[in-house]
């Protein structure tokens, strides 16, 4: 009892850590982001989504390097992607008046996310079927392997980059780029030190447990490292920013599956993914994805009722996941 005490506490510390980092994240790159004109969907869907998803990066190379356990980062990942798209969302549209989409957010981020998705489990599928000591229930990916999803990140950069071009920025802010860049790196830091303690406290609850460090990865790990997004996003629907709210969501899916996995496989020179567990929960993902495109679509606003239907489908994420843990169903073999 007195080891589960110090693994909550720790957890609960290291989420306050990543809470502090990623408010003086968000703080520092919305001011960059001004500083150097950017229009508003790119400062969402890449600057402000690539440094949200330094907690989902960091997740994977301290699983990979420090703790040999790349699963749990995978787990983190998916599991992070699945709460950003269910429960930040309706946060957001239940904190303010309005969350307003367009037909930009749905048209183009959301079906770029999609692809995402596609191609990170066509990369599953290769490193399971193509890759020498792959089977059916474990995918083996390699440096090379990867390169697909890295390549079709660089393709999303340079469609955003194509939409700043014509840009001409109207609200341009004057502020101290240096000091600004040195408080981004800080809060990084802060960042990377509290995914290492709630890492810890998962993989600690996975021995006591006896549970396996995917489904750690998947609820634990992915729900605190959301936390950037969710403050990114459900900050910006309180200032009537509904797009940046939204591309923040979708960009940060879209950098976790195709940037923060594939890094984690370079630096430990391959990686084991458990495909039995992998493919239902990227399955649920899809799903997910589906009913969000479809909510976002419908009026081009994310109504209080549609906000509570998201959030009774992470409920049920999460009430099924603790049943497979506890073995009364086993739906999901690999778990």
């Amino acid at each position: 009892m007195s080891l589960i005490f110090w693994y909550l506490l720790l957890a609960v510390g290291a989420t306050a850590v990543i809470w502090k980092g990623s408010e003086l994240l968000e703080r520092s790159a919305e001011r960059l982001s001004k500083h150097y004109g950017l229009p508003v969907a790119v400062h969402g869907a890449v600057v402000i989504a690539i440094g949200s998803s330094f907690p989902e990066l960091s997740s994977v190379v301290i699983s990979t390097l420090v703790h040999g356990e790349f699963g749990l980062g995978v787990g983190a990942i998916v599991g992070s992607a699945i709460f950003n798209l269910l429960v930040i969302p309706a946060l957001s549209a239940l904190a303010s008046e309005t969350l307003e989409a367009t037909r930009d957010i749905v048209h183009k981020d959301a079906q770029f996310y999609i692809i995402s998705v596609l191609v990170l489990f066509i990369t599953f599928a290769l490193g399971a079927t193509y890759v020498p000591g792959g089977t059916n229930s474990a995918a083996i990916l390699t440096p090379a392997l990867v390169v697909m999803p890295l390549a079709t990140y660089g393709i999303y950069v340079f469609l955003q980059y194509q939409d700043t071009r014509d840009y001409v920025p109207t609200d341009v802010v004057d502020v101290n780029p240096g000091r600004e860049w040195a408080v981004l790196a800080v809060s990084l830091v802060l960042i990377a030190v509290g995914v290492e303690g709630i890492v810890r406290a998962a993989l600690g609850f996975g021995r006591i447990f006896d549970t396996p460090s995917f489904l750690w990865g998947l609820t634990v790990i992915a729900a605190a490292t959301s936390l950037p997004d969710a403050f990114v996003s459900i900050n910006a629907a309180k200032n009537d920013e509904s797009i940046t709210s939204l591309t923040n969501v979708l960009g940060s899916n879209t950098f976790n599956l195709l940037v923060a996995i594939p890094v984690g496989v370079i630096l430990g020179g391959s990686a084991t993914v458990n495909f039995l567990a992998a493919i239902p929960m990227m399955g649920f993902l899809a799903f997910a994805t589906l009913v969000f495109v479809v909510v976002t679509r419908t009026h081009l606003e994310l109504t209080d009722a549609e906000a509570y239907l998201l959030l009774g489908l992470y409920g049920l994420f999460l009430l099924w996941m603790t049943l497979e843990s506890t073995g009364v169903v086993e739906t999901v073999r690999g778990i």
